[in-house]
């Protein structure tokens, strides 16, 4: 059976930028830029096992051996706060084929309600790689993970800022090959399904908003 637990990513750079997330005096501008900055940090360990293939190529003086990503991988954010760990993935890997999912959480239910999604159709040869700052009932990781899985992806990666372990459990439950890189698992989810002790609403919290569930533009 494939190893469930998390990889935490435990490096002071890492856990200094996660502090500053937690607090709540941080204000939005810095905020958005700490989420990029701990992503770029995941993404390097995240990216670690990626395949390479060797090539010959002309330096300014000779020839010489080198090592290239054999495959470009796929990163897909959930919408919308996935969007904040992006440009740090694409820091690491800046050739990636970046695809979006969108759901947003039911306030009632927690189920995660998908509204969005553009992927390519064949993930059967591709890394895969979901970008997610918050991995709460795991209810919107599952239903991503799942979507992958009809377009073929195979052992997928899911990288988060904070867990939590009913998350880490439903995506191990729903999803036995995922791998999940975060920088902490938290204590637990309260009644609302926020990670505690967490960071509050990342979405909210980075781009400024106060409300995280998507409002019709059709009038229906």
């Amino acid at each position: 059976m494939p190893d469930s637990s998390p990889l935490i990513i435990d490096h002071p750079a890492v856990q200094d930028r996660l502090a500053r997330l937690r607090d709540a005096t941080t204000p939005t501008p810095v905020f958005r830029r700490l989420v990029e900055e701990i992503g770029q940090l995941l993404a390097y360990e995240a990216t670690r096992a990626l395949p390479l293939t060797e090539l010959e190529l002309q330096t300014p003086v000779a020839l010489a051996r080198v090592q290239r990503i054999a495959t470009r991988p796929v990163v897909a954010p959930i919408l919308r706060a996935g969007l904040g760990l992006l440009p740090g993935f694409l820091a690491v890997v800046d050739d990636a084929v970046v695809a979006h999912l969108g759901f947003y959480r039911d306030p009632k239910t927690l189920a995660a309600v998908p509204y969005y999604a553009n992927l390519p159709d064949d993930l059967d040869a591709r890394d895969v790689f979901v970008l997610d700052p918050m991995l709460a009932t795991g209810h919107s990781g599952s239903a991503a993970l799942a979507m992958l899985a009809q377009r073929g992806a195979k052992a997928p990666v899911f990288v988060c800022i904070i867990a939590a372990p009913e998350g880490v459990a439903t995506l191990a439950r729903e999803h036995p090959g995922v791998r999940v890189v975060t920088a902490a698992v938290d204590e637990r989810l309260n009644d609302h399904g926020y990670i505690i002790p967490g960071l509050g609403d990342a979405g909210d919290r980075m781009f400024g908003s106060t409300s995280s569930v998507p409002v019709s533009t059709t009038g229906r």
